[in-house]
């Protein structure tokens, strides 16, 4: 029995969205706020991979929440999870083995008013508030293909079959995936989800966009002694332990309870096959100006995650026949002042008042076609968010010149044309292409790990909870297994075994012949590998539902 011939049951919502993050339920929620406002009742599913919200959600995170109150005015009475301000800046510059502390900090690093929070915890309150206008959630299915319409327009989505084997046979367990379909699907699955970027390539999007570019963010929790964390700080570091040509820097936030979250972000436009972001990330931990911060202290959380970087110039067409991408799927997050929960709460919401005027009541009758949301497009161009991102355009190019003239850049950009200068910079090409021969460099040699202060991938993994139906097909797949030997092993020296910061990639050799082996079941649904590979042969599709890692309060 084939489970693509088995017929699957579908419902009718007038809007199906796909993702429980910030963008995904500050949709719902702002859709069935206008709805009341209208004195009209509309049905709204969302769709979440991870087997609970929040599950997959990792940011640094600090929040602006200008958004939020837009959202919701009396947040604070509302109880959520915005407790910790940002009491101080910080900005290190590091060498090798020294730091120095810059005395102005730019206005894309000034926190005031902002907070340290827990970005899967605000995913949970938000559910609860949608599910409290009526929205259905449904944690643990994903949606794993795109309907459409005889007129190619978007139709809906179908969840993935449950119980399949690895060989893509039935199982005793086996369930079938249902079809959902809409008025209006939003897609709302963050940095290069596995439909957007369908969508983006089924309509062309991106046909007037520059290349998205992308960054890799590795993230750990610490529980220190109360000394050592000084609740309220935001500090931001730049330079080692990356090179000058590539684009990165850290954070370490210090939270209540004892806690501080340290994490590295790493351009993934960076050239040198060699460079493991994951093993940057542990030697940050061992500089001199770090090191204290956390040492005697125990490791809680890890866990990573791409994240969008192209900014303005990146942007492909926001609404399509029958849909709309929304949140870090299509690419918001201001990359100067490394935050996107608030764009990506703030795209949704303005996707949500496109999208009511041309919701239709449909009673039982099923739609013959998608609609486009055109005002989409309008109400973002008239919006703060996007003269925020047009502010922030220049920044992240600049940065292909280098270290130090990007940042001479970035001082011209906020202090004397304070956003405002009459030219755009072009991104580099895509972050795949950007990858350079084995041959032009020398291999790195990281510290071994001392189980103290920096660790492994395999203890790392543990930490993220990841959990995978291991008798399931590999979700990594390779369009072409042979170049995996032929292009990536030979001329770049198997880099995803280094960029991928769980451990899912390794050669192995059988018989003195190298092998690519994919242990799947570790992937922390980072999406590095689909970004980064540099023939573009590995393609990330989602596995079952429930599966991966579960961050909890990360």
């Amino acid at each position: 029995m084939n489970p693509t011939q088995i017929e699957r049951d579908s419902m009718q919502y007038d809007v199906v969205i796909v993702g429980a993050g910030v963008a995904g339920l500050t949709a719902a929620i702002k859709l069935k706020q206008i709805a009341q406002q209208n004195q009209r009742e509309i049905s709204i599913c969302v769709l979440e991979k991870g087997s609970e919200v929040g599950a997959h959600t990792l940011s640094g995170a600090i929040i602006d929440p200008i958004a939020l109150g837009e959202l919701f005015p009396n947040w604070r009475e509302l109880g959520a999870p915005l407790t910790r301000t940002v009491t101080q800046d910080k900005i290190l510059f590091l060498t090798e083995n020294q730091s120095f502390t810059m005395p102005i900090t730019p206005p894309s690093f000034q926190n005031e008013g902002n907070y340290i929070i827990s970005l899967g915890l605000l995913c949970k309150w938000l559910a609860e508030q949608a599910e409290l206008l009526g929205v259905e959630i449904y944690a643990g299915f994903a949606a794993s293909e795109i309907l459409y319409h005889e007129n190619g327009s978007v139709k809906g989505v179908a969840t993935g079959n449950m119980g399949v084997d690895k060989n893509g046979s039935p199982t005793e367990n086996f369930q079938a995936g249902m079809e959902l379909h809409a008025q209006q699907t939003l897609f709302a699955e963050g940095a290069r989800g596995s439909l957007s970027k369908q969508i983006i390539k089924q309509f062309a999007l991106d046909k007037h966009s520059q290349p998205q570019t992308y960054g890799l963010g590795i993230k750990e929790i610490w529980e220190v002694s109360p000394e050592q964390c000084q609740a309220g700080l935001a500090m931001h570091t730049v330079g080692y332990p990356l090179d000058s040509k590539t684009y990165g820097g850290s954070f370490i936030y210090h939270l209540d309870n004892n806690q501080i979250a340290i994490g590295l972000v790493v351009g993934l436009d960076y050239q040198n096959p060699y460079l493991s972001p994951f093993e940057e990330m542990q030697r940050l931990k061992l500089h001199p100006a770090i090191r204290p911060m956390l040492e005697g202290g125990r490791r809680i959380a890890y866990g990573a995650r791409a994240l969008v970087e192209g900014g303005l110039q990146s942007l492909p067409k926001l609404a399509f026949e029958g849909g709309v991408l929304i949140g870090d799927a299509a690419g918001f997050l201001n990359v100067p002042r490394i935050k996107g929960s608030h764009a990506a709460m703030k795209s949704a919401m303005l996707a949500a008042e496109a999208i009511f005027p041309i919701l239709d009541d449909l009673g039982d009758a099923l739609p013959e076609k998608g609609k486009i949301a055109t005002q989409y497009q309008t109400l973002f161009e008239n919006s703060w968010l996007y003269q925020e991102l047009h502010q922030a355009r220049n920044i992240r190019p600049a940065f292909k010149w280098g270290l130090l003239p990007a940042m001479a850049y970035t001082a011209l950009e906020q202090y004397v044309f304070k956003g405002k200068t009459p030219w755009t910079i072009s991104h580099h090409g895509s972050d795949s292409g950007s990858l350079k021969k084995a041959d032009l460099f020398q291999a790195i040699h990281y510290p071994k790990p001392d189980g103290k202060l920096t660790f492994d991938r395999l203890s790392s993994v543990f930490l993220a909870n990841v959990s995978h139906e291991e008798n399931q097909p590999v979700h990594l797949q390779l369009k072409n297994p042979s170049l995996a030997i032929d292009v990536n092993y030979r001329d770049y020296a198997s880099p995803e075994t280094r960029y991928c910061p769980a451990g899912v990639y390794e050669i192995v050799q059988e018989n003195n012949v190298p092998r690519l082996q994919i242990n799947a079941a570790n992937c922390v649904h980072c999406k590095t590998c689909d970004i980064k590979d540099p023939t573009q042969n590995i393609n990330w599709v989602c596995p079952e539902g429930g599966g991966g890692p579960n961050y909890g309060a990360m």
